[in-house]
């Protein structure tokens, strides 16, 4: 399992793993705990979508490992429920210097497609400021 360059609590809390960040393309593993299910018994949207906005962001960064990125905007669309342990793959389809254009697909234990997103997500600096003790991502 590889590192995502940057500790992020909330990808640590959800329990993504990373298995692939290389040349503009991403791929995480995740197994949705009993907590991230909905009412009806499978993967949570929230928890999909955070899932993929992990793997859009993570095959946006993959070849600026001085730069993170944040997200602008993302379309998500969901397909069918997604069960079981899931597999989702980002791919970076055009970037500019500061502006990275990435889609993503989440697959399911059978290996059929749950859900689908492109986002927009914009380069930023990992060297932050501090003010008053806290990070301060410049968006500028």
């Amino acid at each position: 399992m590889l590192n995502f360059g940057a500790d992020i609590p909330f990808v640590s809390h959800l329990g993504f793993r990373l298995h692939r960040m290389a040349g503009g393309e991403s791929e995480l593993h995740y197994e949705a705990l009993s907590e991230h299910l909905n009412s009806f018994g499978v993967t949570h949207g929230g928890a999909t979508m955070a899932l993929l906005d992990v793997a859009l962001a993570t095959a946006a960064r993959s070849d600026t490992p001085d730069f993170g990125v944040v997200t602008i905007e993302m379309k998500t669309s969901f397909m069918q429920p997604a069960r079981g342990p899931l597999v989702a793959k980002g791919r970076l389809i055009h970037r500019t210097a500061s502006i990275a254009f990435v889609e993503g697909t989440v697959f399911d234990a059978e290996g059929r497609v749950c859900s689908q997103a492109t986002g927009t997500f914009k380069y930023v600096r990992r060297q932050s400021a501090q003010a008053d003790g806290q990070r301060v991502i410049s968006t500028d």
